[in-house]
């Protein structure tokens, strides 16, 4: 097909970088390779998934049999030129440099030119002999180092420096730094930060199951034979077939989380400030202290340090006490009053630096947990006062008060990149102003909701308000001034955040210079939707009216436009699919628009271009949106659509129009590459030039003239279509739809565009001639244009007029016939997603190559394809209507839980807008006892009267969003709240639920109580107290008010992307599939370097990218190697995505077998059996990948000779396994002969041979005889025939002659660890293809001699016709 040399999914905007890492690359350009290499891989994109050993996890493998867009020479033109000098910037090599402190020896540090000295006092305030001191400069040769110089722009400083730790003199603000720094050090190893989701702290479990880091204490327990001390049994809740689904594992006990006491009390003193006179003596600040020994200390903070002064709590004696001890520093002043303060203060920065950094690193964005232990409220000093000084979201480092969040998001937005040191520089800067105002935005609108927000327009009714905080406007999602009337009311005023988020999201995405949006962030608090935006600079001055010069503040009554927006917009129209189209205004003149009507243009006083409201950027969804006089296509009407949805703003996802184009340019290149057939073979037929046929006879070389035009003209649009694939959608969805409509049309498609040179003047009549002046070809063209609603005539070009059935927006005259058009267009999209995008969605989760656990995955799965979860009804009803339904219950039950979840979600939104902030934990515990406890006649506690003030004033009310004293609530009952929620379905979803108590929902479709009890706290913010909930008891409610911890946001914003990073990511991908597993390597590593360059050391990505250098290692051989990145995998996959999150569960996995793979057999169970349960929670044991779990474990459990527990799991594992994959799949052989494998280490060879036959029998119907498994399985059975008959001939000799018997030693194996492990990386899509001894010495000979020469500078790298012999010599997946 046609090369697409564009930057591929560079700009992802959506996607959720969990599958990143599971998509073949597209030979996306990157710097490295294409300096370093002189070869051009001819195909840069590995074409079948099933080598592709990067999907080995299953659970997101997309099968890229049917990827169209193969990449010719991949490369990006004018990449070489440009990326010469990028790749030296990068390189740029550390040195060391020694640093010397005040009372410690001098050490060495690692430096690299690119860091500011800021850094290596971030890296001294952390190191354990230096992090108590905050205050002090770098010294080189006595010349201070500036903060915030690069290392490499300081004169002198070299290999080998000695630089100086001088302290300096306190100010007030570095007192307090030092303070909170110090504070700080003391909370370090205590979870709570975690549990409250504060300063971006998450919780993480993994040490508890390894012991600590697996790196140092993996040797260290290596000692002897580890078989002797593993207890392997599971708890009971583990083993298959148990019912009880515990609560409290999920978060075991940390023992290093019980704090050891340093302090009791350190806060600040009631004489603050200092008066002058003391001022003047250099005094500022006291401290109050108690000592773990009881001793109360009152201590002054001066500017030359820390010293006792002799006030106390009712005196105020600001004179040294005696004996002062000054101290530069507060922990040498403590160390010296308090022993236990020195012992415990030393043990705990032990504790600190041993935990692996990943472990405390803060997350980009905040993480929230849906659960927590009951947390002690300790006294703290910086928190209280972080809390009550309006610290409003600026850092104490930045000048001047509050941040300028627009300015900030503008700039970042136009820093230069134009070569790779300066797009890190501009994405490292916009991700972390992104990261900040999503953290500033949402403490902003959860004080909004929280009433400590005071309106700009304080007259209006609550849910009109509007607020100004920290430089960020707050509204509310209402439908304020009856703005969304037509639309849908507040239904609508409720969608329209996301959609303009989703507006913004694409177009930051598209990222044209000179255009700017809005920073977006929408919130959902306490039953409230909040949007917070960057202001406009100027806007709040000026009237609306005045301020909008293109597009229309009235849904298309009065339009304007403005030549400079449509020429900005017009960059943008070809990625988004937008077509330039003309509507009337109120003085019916025609006013061109290249974007929906609502989408405003301002020009902020900053001169800047501003485009806001996007909530229409993409077409409407036609399936839900009833129009008079117009027929939807068979296919919809089948379903029952078009169905009256709640609002009229129903939009296409991206990745579904992307999905749709697609789709439609392989059918344009299949009807093109026909009808030229046919003109070819007409021709051909009949030599004779009658005048009949003059239309469709045409010259062999002209039809390949014209096909080299299409492709050019097609390769134009289509490759500009791609700047923003969303995700993986292009790879996965549109192929497969593209596949299951037409199946013939990648082979039709690719052939003949690439066909034949193109050599014009070749032609017959000797004249040269443009193929597209050839009347013939150009009306082919215009034939295949036709057909599939392209709206040029000469290439293949669709785009979409987004305000088609726009209420009140009315088309010029003359624009009648595109208007019809566009109306078909979207029809044939709306039928798309019913006729392709949901069947190809349903056999991707047939053939297991999609494999959601859990809600967020399942609507993951659903996005891709650009299906919208209103769907998930429609979705459910295909799936029960599925021949093969019964392989698909995993599927169904998880989307019959979010369909549930979901629906209670909205009921409890306008369930919590009704409570007043003191009833707030009583109902939320009272509706949570509703939905999920069979308790038949929940009461809800309303607050003690005591608390009720009697006399109620009637004046304030109403004043706080959440403010009404309204006890409605409280009336609900179990079984209204039921009726409720299959209504909700039956309204929102159009979907039956049979039930009228969640305990017949549970029986009916076989869910989880503790599984909807994860989806309603996740969707909703709540966080419960973890114990054992009795959901069961007819006696007593599952839930208290004292159950209730807290309520947290959910918070939805923009992820900028590492643009240059995914694109090394991607070609490492690429060259993993193509087997040059080395340089694939060098690439991904290069990959996590920009990663880390622009997100920090905390990202999805990153950890996308960690599990798949794993893997290399592992596959490479390196597993001490492989399980230091895999674990990194899983701390990160803890931290950023959650505990108990489907991801976290596959890289637990992983880590497993590279644990078991390093003899750390004991660890391996421990983190198979986490596993387990995880997955049991989250979606219980029913479900494909439960059966890999347990083939796991069951092969471990057989390592270590524990064959009754091994055969629990195996033969749960080949129960699930025939159930989902059928009863000949050769999955289920394999669990057979695991199974079997194990009944002959116990000696039972009957059972192990009616195993072995059965997938014996599996292998000849599906490989034929000769095939090499086959034969491996009738060997084996040959094998326990004769140990079968040996052992009953030796029972026949005991029973003949009794005790006497000369009884042949029978053999029984016990199973060596090579061929377990063997059988865990053939189980784990692993497969090592056999070298011999010498082939690896050959191999290895090879790749020193290229790497001396290449050092020597004698070659660049092999050339295309020598590639490193890998190909068939490699682990393939």
């Amino acid at each position: 097909m046609v090369s697409k040399t564009d930057d591929i999914p560079a700009s992802v905007p959506d996607c959720n970088p969990v599958d990143l890492a599971d998509e073949a690359g597209d030979g996306a350009r990157d710097s490295k390779e294409t300096s370093r290499t002189s070869e051009k891989d001819s195909c840069g994109c590995g074409r079948s998934a099933d080598t592709a050993m990067v999907n080995g996890d299953g659970a997101h493998e997309h099968t890229e049999e049917a990827e169209s867009k193969q990449d010719g020479n991949g490369e990006a033109d004018g990449g070489e030129d440009s990326n010469e000098q990028e790749v030296i910037v990068i390189q740029d090599t550390g040195f060391t440099v020694k640093i010397q402190a005040p009372g410690t020896e001098p050490f060495d540090l690692q430096v690299s030119p690119q860091e500011m000295v800021q850094e290596i006092h971030q890296v001294l305030m952390d190191r354990e002999d230096t992090c108590h001191r905050t205050c002090f400069s770098l010294q080189l040769d006595g010349n201070v180092l500036d903060n915030f110089a690069e290392l490499k722009s300081i004169e002198g400083l070299q290999e080998g420096s000695l630089l100086k730790v001088v302290e300096e003199p306190y100010t007030v603000r570095e007192a307090r730094i030092h303070v909170r720094h110090i504070r700080d050090l003391l909370k370090s190893l205590d979870p709570s930060d975690a549990y409250n989701g504060v300063d971006c702290n998450s919780l993480s479990f993994l040490s508890i199951f390894t012991d600590g880091d697996l790196g140092d204490s993996g040797k260290r327990k290596k000692k002897g034979n580890e078989l002797e001390q593993i207890d392997c049994t599971p708890p009971e809740h583990i083993l298959p077939g148990s019912k009880e689904r515990p609560l409290v594992p999920l978060q075991p006990q940390n023992k290093d989380w019980k704090p050891m006491q340093c302090l009791k009390v350190l806060t600040m003193s009631g004489w603050n400030p200092p008066p002058g006179n003391r001022k003047m003596h250099g005094d500022l600040m006291y401290l109050y202290i108690v000592t773990v020994e009881e001793r109360h200390v009152s201590v002054t903070a001066s500017t030359r340090g820390f010293y006792l002064n002799q006030s106390t709590t009712y005196t105020f004696n600001p004179k040294p006490a005696n004996p002062s001890f000054l101290s530069h520093s507060l922990v040498e002043l403590l160390s010296q009053i308090s022993p236990a303060f020195k012992k415990n203060f030393t043990a705990l920065q032990k504790k600190r630096v041993q935990r692996h950094p990943f472990e405390r690193i803060a997350t980009p964005f905040q993480v929230y947990s849906w659960t927590a232990p009951q947390v002690d409220h300790a006294m703290d000093c910086v928190r209280a006062e972080d809390a009550y000084t309006s610290r409003l979201g600026y850092e104490e480092h930045i000048p001047g008060q509050t941040r300028d969040w627009n300015e900030e998001l503008q700039t970042t937005r136009e820093l230069p990149r134009k070569n790779l040191p300066e797009r890190l520089l501009r994405e490292r800067a916009i991700f972390k102003v992104h990261s900040d105002f999503a953290a500033a935005a949402t403490r902003g609108a959860m004080a909004v909701i929280d009433g400590n927000v005071m309106a700009i327009n304080p007259g209006e009714e609550t849910r009109m308000q509007m607020f100004i905080w920290n430089n960020i406007f707050f509204s509310l999602g209402f439908d304020v001034r009856d703005h969304y009337r037509e639309l849908g009311g507040d239904a609508a005023a409720h969608a329209a955040p996301t959609n303009d988020l989703n507006g913004v999201r694409a177009y930051g995405a598209v990222d044209v210079e000179g255009l700017y949006t809005l920073g977006t962030v929408v919130v959902d608090y306490r039953g409230y939707r909040v949007t917070a935006q960057s202001i406009i600079p100027g806007i709040l001055e000026r009237e609306q009216e005045q301020s909008v010069i293109y597009g229309s503040i009235d849904f298309g009554k009065t339009v304007v436009t403005h030549s400079k927006y449509l020429e900005l917009l017009d960059k943008t129209s070809r990625p988004l699919k937008v077509q330039k189209h003309s509507v009337l205004n109120e003085k019916e003149e025609t006013v061109e628009l290249c974007s929906s009507v609502e989408c405003k243009g301002i020009i902020g006083n900053d001169g800047r271009h501003y485009i806001l409201d996007l909530l229409r950027t993409f077409p409407p969804d036609l399936n839900f949106l009833p129009v008079d006089g117009e027929e939807l296509s068979p296919e919809s009407q089948r379903l029952g659509l078009p169905r009256q949805h709640r609002h009229r703003l129903a939009c296409l996802r991206q990745e579904l129009i992307e999905a749709f184009v697609e789709h439609r340019y392989l059918l344009f290149m299949k009807m093109a590459a026909l009808q030229l057939m046919q003109q070819k073979a007409n021709k051909d037929s009949i030599k004779t030039d009658a005048p009949a046929i003059t239309e469709s006879s045409e010259t062999p070389t002209e039809s390949s003239a014209d096909k080299a035009r299409t492709q050019t003209t097609a390769a134009e649009s289509s490759n500009a279509a791609d700047v923003s694939t969303d995700s993986t959608s292009q790879s996965d969805s549109s192929t497969s739809a593209a596949s299951q409509t037409a199946p013939e049309s990648d082979e039709n498609s690719s052939k003949p565009t690439t066909n034949g040179p193109l050599d014009p003047a070749a032609t017959q009549n000797g004249e040269c001639k443009s193929p597209l002046e050839d009347p013939k070809s150009r009306e082919v063209v215009l034939n295949a244009c036709k057909a599939v609603g392209s709206i040029s005539n000469t290439s293949f070009d669709i785009r979409f007029n987004p305000d088609i059935f726009s209420p009140g927006v009315r088309f010029p005259e003359d624009s009648a016939e595109d208007v019809k058009k566009q109306k078909q267009l979207l029809k044939d999209s709306a039928a798309f997603l019913v006729s392709c995008q949901i069947p190809s969605l349903v056999k991707d989760c047939l053939d297991h190559s999609a494999l959601p656990m859990d809600g967020a995955t399942l609507t993951e799965a659903l996005h891709q394809r650009g299906i919208n979860v209103r769907y998930l009804g429609t979705v459910l009803e295909f799936v029960d209507k599925t021949p093969a339904k019964a392989q698909l219950e995993h599927f169904y039950r998880i989307g019959i839980t979010e369909l549930i979840t979901r629906c209670a979600k909205h009921i409890f939104k306008t369930y919590l807008q009704g409570v007043e902030l003191s009833a707030l934990s009583a109902a939320v515990s009272h509706f949570l006892n509703c939905f999920l406890s069979s308790f038949p006649d929940a009461v809800a506690h309303l607050p003690p009267d005591e608390l009720v003030s009697r006399r109620k004033s009637r004046k304030r009310r109403n004043r706080v969003p959440g403010g009404g004293d309204n006890t409605a609530w409280a009336s609900l009952t179990p079984s209204e709240l039921w009726k409720n929620i299959a209504s909700e379905a039956k309204s929102y979803y159009h979907f039956i639920l049979q039930c009228e108590s969640v305990d017949q929902v549970v029986e009916k479709y076989g869910l989880q109580k503790i599984t909807l009890l994860r989806e309603i706290s996740i969707k909703t913010g709540i966080q419960i107290l973890i114990k054992e909930c009795n959901f069961d008891s007819r006696h007593k409610p599952a839930f208290t008010e004292e159950d209730i911890l807290n309520i947290f946001p959910v918070v939805k914003h923009v992820n900028p992307k590492a643009s240059d990073a995914f694109h090394f990511f991607q070609s490492g991908q690429a060259k993993v599939q193509q087997g040059f597993l080395k340089e694939g390597c060098e690439l991904i590593n290069e990959a996590l370097n920009l990663f880390n360059n622009v997100y920090g050391a905390m990202h999805v990505e990153i950890c996308a990218c960690l599990r798949l250098l794993a893997r290399l290692n592992y596959i490479m051989g390196d597993h001490p190697e492989a399980l230091s990145n895999q674990q990194k995998a899983v701390l990160m996959s803890e931290r950023v995505l959650g505990i108990e999150h489907p991801n976290t569960i596959q890289e637990y996995m992983h880590l497993a077998l590279y644990c078991f793979a390093n003899g750390q057999l004991s660890t391996a169970l421990k983190l198979l059996y986490r596993a387990r349960y995880l997955m049991l929670l989250v979606c219980g044991e029913d479900h494909p990948e439960m059966a890999l779990i347990d083939s796991n474990i069951g092969l471990v459990l057989h390592g270590v000779m524990e064959y009754d527990l091994s055969l629990r799991f195996l033969e749960n594992a080949l129960t699930i396994n025939t159930k989902y994959h059928g009863p000949r799949s050769l999955k289920v052989a394999l669990s057979h002969h695991l199974v079997a494998r194990v009944y002959e280490s116990k000696a039972e060879f009957r059972s192990a041979l009616q195993h072995e036959k059965e997938g014996y029998t599996i292998y000849k119907n599906q490989m034929g005889e000769a095939h090499e498994k086959t034969k491996e399985s009738s060997e084996y059975l040959k094998y326990l025939t004769q140990q079968a008959v040996a052992l009953q001939r030796t029972m026949n000799e005991i029973y003949k002659n009794g005790s006497n018997a000369s009884i042949t030693p029978l053999k029984f194996t016990a199973p060596s660890m090579a061929s377990v492990l063997e059988q865990l990386n053939i189980i784990n899509g692993i497969i090592f293809i056999p070298l011999s001894q010498k082939d690896l010495e050959n191999l290895k000979a090879e790749v020193q001699r290229r790497q001396q020469l290449q050092e020597l500078g004698k070659i660049d790298e092999p050339t295309e016709d020598t590639p490193l012999e890998l190909e068939d010599k490699i682990p393939i997946d």
